[in-house]
């Protein structure tokens, strides 16, 4: 992976998106094994439409994973300072996810350049299911 070089990132510039697969069944379900979320309203169908859904959807930190992604494929993990995320909407099954990032701020602290990006998830019809931002050292 080829890092980032502080000087040469621009305000407005963009990180890769990042494109998943269709969310499924399995992968919520490999998702609460890894994560120990085992909220039934995202594994158990039953239980999802009897609080009134039509289905099983995303764990909210399922999506922020991916965001986390999003942002360790462009820098190393050492160098995220900051990750914080807003819930804008839910991410239901077949939806495809796909992570967009941009540069919003260039700045130094703590002896450190460091890069504000705004980061999001929007599924395949364009409908933004997280927001947030993220601050890495460069």
């Amino acid at each position: 992976m080829e890092q980032p070089e502080f000087d040469r990132i621009q305000v407005g510039d963009t990180l890769p998106p990042l494109a998943l697969p269709p969310i499924d069944r399995t992968t919520l379900a490999l998702f609460a094994g890894a994560s120990g979320d085992h909220n039934p309203i995202h594994i158990d169908i039953d239980f999802a439409r009897r609080a009134g859904m039509p289905d099983v959807f995303a764990q909210g930190m399922l999506s922020m994973a991916y965001l986390g992604r999003l942002v360790t494929r462009w820098v190393d993990q050492r160098q995220l300072r900051h990750l914080n995320v807003r819930f804008a909407g839910i991410t239901h099954l077949g939806h495809q996810i796909t992570c967009i990032g941009k540069v919003i701020e260039k700045f130094d602290t703590d002896g450190e350049h460091r890069v504000k990006l705004e980061v999001q998830t929007v599924n395949q019809y364009g409908e933004v299911k997280i927001v947030g931002d993220a601050i890495v050292a460069l």
